[in-house]
């Protein structure tokens, strides 16, 4: 009874904590496409950037951010980003685009 409940456990925890790196692109609204996770966690896994610990939790990570990232498939083909983030960078490039053409006064 006593492996039942701890095989459970880790089961249960790693399924709770998997696909951090899909749920992590999916709701912050920065990545576009298809397999935001996936391409998220290669990039941290081939840059110079985290330390060897944190790569360790992406390379664990990985395979159940890509079933995450598969099984949000439909989400990613028909989402468009209006998140409150995006409208601010689309104000700012546009913006950015009138400041360029029209300096604004000083």
């Amino acid at each position: 009874m006593r492996r039942y409940l701890l095989k459970t456990a880790l089961c249960s925890t790693m399924l709770t904590l998997g696909g951090c790196s899909s749920v992590m692109s999916h709701t912050g609204g920065s990545e576009q496409g298809y397999y935001p996770g996936t391409r998220s966690s290669y990039n941290m896994l081939t840059s110079n950037g985290p330390g060897w610990g944190m790569k360790s939790f992406v390379a664990v990570d990985m395979p159940f951010t890509a079933i995450l990232d598969t099984l949000l498939l439909p989400w990613d083909a028909f989402r468009n980003d209006k998140s409150v983030k995006s409208r601010v960078e689309e104000s700012e490039r546009s913006n950015d685009a009138v400041n360029n053409a029209i300096p604004p006064a000083s």
